[in-house]
């Protein structure tokens, strides 16, 4: 793992507020996935939304009777800040093996866009304008008001179920793909995203 790679699914969540599924994938081979002890993994350089994303879906597995563990109670502060190999992770996940978990949830954000829209003015919307004077005066400011264009983030974060059964490699049962857009309301989007992807894992009846 990269420390650059450490931004949270969930950079998202330091900040933004609406969640939109993109696309999910599950493993073809597998008709029902059941896990009894997962390990919940959300990347993130800030440790505050980490704690949060982790324990908050946590949480929602407990309810679903599912026990969990946050990886910020398990990897200390020297793994995460630095660069760790093949090997190393390998024996992590033998220590999971023989702790009894079975399965390794893990979000991270892969991607980023900049979205660009024109401000809403709400005031003018039924407005008709007769001519050209009134309708430029109104509208002028595009040539000189930055903030007449409205820019946006959109977060493109992925939610991976991995299998750490005995005699399999990491083996990915379901994945799924999320934009999360600004503005800003990390409660809102912590709670939206794990709504939305506990959702979609039930239907495809998996772990929740």
């Amino acid at each position: 793992m990269k420390t650059k790679l450490l931004i949270l699914s969930i950079l998202i969540l330091s900040g933004c507020s609406s969640t939109k599924l993109v696309s999910t994938w599950k493993n073809p081979d597998i008709v029902l996935f059941d896990a009894y002890k997962v390990l919940v993994v959300g990347m993130a350089q800030d440790e505050n939304v980490r704690i949060e994303f982790e324990t908050r879906l946590k949480e929602r597995l407990n309810k679903k009777g599912v026990e969990a563990m946050r990886s910020i109670d398990l990897f200390d502060v020297q793994f995460t800040s630095s660069e760790k190999s093949e090997k190393e992770l390998s024996e992590v996940e033998q220590q999971l093996l023989d702790k009894g978990f079975d399965a390794i949830l893990f979000t991270k954000v892969v991607g980023t866009e900049n979205k660009r829209t024109f401000r809403e003015r709400m005031r003018n919307l039924n407005n008709m304008y007769t001519d050209f004077s009134n309708d430029y005066l109104e509208h002028q400011d595009i040539y000189y008001d930055s903030g007449y264009y409205e820019t946006f983030n959109i977060y493109q974060t992925e939610t991976s179920l991995y299998c750490i059964c005995v005699d399999k490699e990491r083996e990915l049962i379901w994945r799924g793909n999320i934009d999360v857009s600004e503005p800003v309301n990390m409660d809102k989007t912590i709670d939206s995203y794990i709504k939305l992807i506990a959702e979609k894992m039930k239907e495809q009846e998996v772990l929740f």
